[in-house]
């Protein structure tokens, strides 16, 4: 007879729940899957290395069609059979599951999420595990599907390509919530996904199951650029094949069943040469509005025109930035979104990339430059006599001295960053000031510019020559052009997979446009080592992280002077030795520097506007230091002192100071603690540079938020010591208590936790691991001295 308990869990799998889920009519071919990995883990950057978190991981998610129905947590039989129902719930939430078990072998603990009535919870035998009918009709009373026709809808499976491409988690949810709600006779749809998170892919899943169950016969995709139409058409909807067409040249066919079109290419200045009015008002009965908030959130926008002339069909807006003014609303036209997924989300799965800020203050921007009597511009015009200030420049001053210094700090960074061919846009402020950008950074650049003059290029609307370089910048395998100095054209929907820098010289006031611009970079591409990329902010742009409704989780950095190199910043986190402990595990990850795969590919007339600008030079521009930029731990620009935030956070949940202590005193892994309070929002690395670096984290702490007089780390050891306090200790084991203290002293507590600081200076030289732990017995006896030498540490404060 097989002993239960000696099992690990994968074998209780093996043995006994995949049977009794199989026995059940569960097809392990096609009906569920085990080990699901559905994020990919946190990217922590330090410097130009980094490390992924650990994902998030099912035991088992059962599937019924596209629909996931169930999630089962397992665990080894020494455990509770309902020992993975709060990680089960968790997922079960973050899945939009409703149906939730946790087994240890012995049978299933059951939680259906749909009852809000009676029991909740049960235990079911091994042998009585629900039938993938029965699941069904749990999901489609959590989903509310009723009829007959949102159930075959919602039965539609996903196109599978052959790749082994399928929906990421969120993509699968906001494709089954916006079947469903068609299924139900909802026909305005708003879904919000962060740029980079795939909202063309997932609105090609809905478009191709409502096509495919004939749910919806003619479908038109509306986007408001050419480029995005012609990636649509190259990319994801192209598994349509035949049956789609581009409208172009006001060329209408109604022989087609997928229409791509931009909303310019539909419309006219008169209204009897519409060109969408060619169709009949019945013609489509889908419309998916790419990048909603630029067109159809006005009331009186050409899209509106459309939508409302197409009012029959079902229409859904996709965005990552949805607006809401008095004067413009996508809500209000849609109805509330009806899933979001934020930069910020998206971030913490390890899906998106992380940033660094680096902010470049400039004295002419932060002073302003007022001409001195009689002073003249290049042309040798009186220059007005007024205060020119950073709304001005390069709107209606340009000062050669402020581009040139823009250009040389853009080109530190590349250089100090060891790797000048990072794909980089420089966000200008209008046309002419992009090419003036590109022109200085080619003068910084002079020798690569040489080699190949597509190195720098502008890419707007009004140069067709930089249009037609824009797919060679988005291409992963074209190594040119390497940097692209835009205003306009690239604020949106390009999908520049590897672009590693985002420069920001542009006024921005649109916390809309802002996003839209820090989504160029959000992509990630391991494979040529993109994982994360950098902002520099020229012109305060960054002051948008403060926005109540900005979702982003940025790397806190300090801005530089005029004699710092940009890139210094990145060898500034390498030699910072302070461990990075992962968000879903609270254990330490290891950071590897990157490996790049270089692009294959190497490819090799300014058109004039009228500009009224004041050009000038001959003045003094430099970068000034300015106030350290701190963000909290949900992105958002600190307004409150250090001290009055962890206050605030501490106090908030630890009322008095005992109530600190011994949440303290009884923690098992104090760098756990930190890392749950780091999620709580405090800033643990604010901290330390605000107050005296030889400070514990714990005195920190008790300092700010309870007017605790601090002792630094070796005036605690040192008290330790004077104690005598391990004399029942054999010599050998002092000595390794005496050097752990010595160790606390120097890098703090979290230093001395981990098991593998045996195996380091000075331990090294009294013996190996094994060895140093049998001074104390066996290894729960040395975890216990460490746990007494910790209560000692903080003994002095209590």
């Amino acid at each position: 007879m097989i002993d239960k308990k000696s099992l690990s869990e994968e074998d209780i799998c093996t043995k006994y729940i995949t049977p009794a889920i199989e026995k059940m009519g569960w097809d392990r071919q096609s009906m569920f899957l085990q080990q699901v990995s559905f994020t990919d883990g946190r990217i922590y950057v330090k410097g130009k290395l980094t490390a992924r978190g650990k994902g998030k991981r099912a035991d088992y998610i059962l599937y019924y069609r596209s629909n996931p129905v169930a999630v089962i947590e397992a665990k080894d039989n020494k455990h509770t059979l309902g020992a993975g129902m709060q990680q089960g719930l968790e997922y079960a939430r973050i899945l939009d599951i409703p149906c939730v078990f946790s087994s240890n072998g012995d049978g299933f603990l059951f939680h259906d999420r749909t009852n809000t009535e009676g029991v909740i919870e049960q235990e079911l035998a091994l042998d009585a595990f629900p039938t993938p009918d029965a699941l069904w009709q749990i999901y489609k009373k959590y989903k509310g599907i009723t009829t007959p026709e949102g159930e075959k809808i919602a039965l539609q499976t996903y196109f599978d390509d052959g790749s082994g491409r399928k929906p990421r988690y969120y993509q699968q949810i906001a494709i089954n919530r916006t079947i469903e709600a068609i299924g139900n006779g909802q026909d305005r749809i708003l879904l919000v996904m962060a740029t980079g998170t795939g909202k063309t892919y997932t609105a090609f899943q809905i478009a191709y199951r409502l096509w495919k169950a004939k749910a919806k016969k003619c479908i038109l995709f509306l986007a408001d650029r050419n480029a995005l139409i012609d990636q649509t058409r190259r990319n994801d909807f192209k598994h349509f094949g035949d049956k789609m067409t581009v409208i172009r040249n006001r060329q209408v066919d109604k022989a087609y069943e997928v229409y791509l079109a931009i909303y310019q290419g539909l419309t006219s200045n008169e209204v009897d040469r519409d060109i969408f009015r060619q169709f009949s008002p019945s013609f489509f009965d889908l419309i998916i509005i790419d990048e909603c908030h630029r067109g159809s959130a006005r009331e009186d926008s050409n899209w509106r025109e459309i939508l409302k002339y197409f009012s029959g069909a079902t229409q859904i807006g996709l965005t990552a930035t949805p607006k809401e003014t008095i004067e413009v609303s996508n809500s209000e036209y849609f109805g509330d979104s009806l899933y979001t997924y934020s930069l910020k989300q998206g971030i913490a799965d390890g899906f998106l990339a992380p940033y660094r800020v680096v902010r470049v203050s400039l004295n002419v921007d932060l002073e302003g430059w007022r001409p001195p009597v009689g002073f003249k511009d290049k042309f040798g015009r009186e220059v007005d006599d007024r205060i020119y200030n950073r709304l001005d420049f390069d709107r209606k001053l340009v000062i050669d001295e402020r581009r040139k210094l823009v250009a040389q700090k853009i080109t530190e960074f590349l250089k100090g960053s060891g790797d000048r061919f990072a794909k980089t846009i420089v966000f200008c402020v209008d046309v002419e000031h992009a090419e003036g950008m590109r022109s200085a950074l080619a003068n910084e650049n002079a020798d690569l510019v040489a080699e190949n003059y597509k190195y720098v290029m502008r890419i707007t609307g009004d140069d067709e020559e930089g249009k037609r370089e824009l797919d060679n910048f988005i291409d992963v395998e074209s190594r040119y052009p390497v940097i692209a100095t835009t205003s306009e054209l690239m604020t949106t929907g390009i999908d520049a997979q590897t672009c590693k820098v985002i420069v920001l010289d542009t006024n921005i006031q649109s916390p809309t446009k802002f996003k839209q611009i820090i989504g160029r970079g959000t992509r990630i591409r391991e494979d040529y080592g993109k994982k994360y990329f950098t902002i520099l902010d020229f012109r305060n742009a960054t002051d948008m992280f403060a926005d109540k409704d900005f979702d982003g989780d940025p790397i806190r950095l300090k801005p530089i002077t005029e004699t710092d190199d940009p890139s210094s910043i990145i060898t500034d986190e390498e030699a910072d030795d302070t461990p990075i402990l992962d968000d879903e595990t609270g254990e330490q990850v290891t950071i590897v520097p990157p490996t790049v795969r270089q692009p294959t590919r190497n490819p090799l007339s300014m058109a004039s506007e009228p500009i009224e600008k004041v050009y000038v030079n001959g003045i003094n521009v430099t970068a000034l230091t300015m106030r350290e930029i701190i963000f909290d731990n949900d992105g958002k620009l600190m307004t409150k002192s250090l001290k009055e935030h962890t206050h605030d956070i501490v106090g908030g949940k630890y009322k008095s100071l005992n109530d600190f202590l011994n949440l303290w005193h009884t923690s098992e892994r104090k760098a756990a603690l930190i890392a749950e309070l780091e999620e709580q929002g405090l800033l643990v690395e604010e901290l330390k540079k605000a107050v005296d670096k030889d400070l514990d984290i714990f005195d920190m702490i008790c300092h700010l938020a309870y007017d605790q007089v601090p002792l630094t780390r070796k005036e605690c050891a040192q008290n330790v010591k004077k104690r005598n306090a391990f004399t029942k200790y054999s010599e050998q084991a002092r000595r390794i208590l005496h050097a752990l203290l010595d160790k606390y002293a120097d890098e703090g507590i979290e230093n001395i936790e981990s098991m593998d600081v045996l195996k380091l200076k000075p331990f090294d030289a009294l013996g190996s691991q094994i060895e140093i732990i049998r001074y104390f017995g066996e290894k729960g006896d040395y975890l216990r001295a460490l746990r007494e030498l910790e209560t000692e540490i903080y003994k002095i404060t209590a």
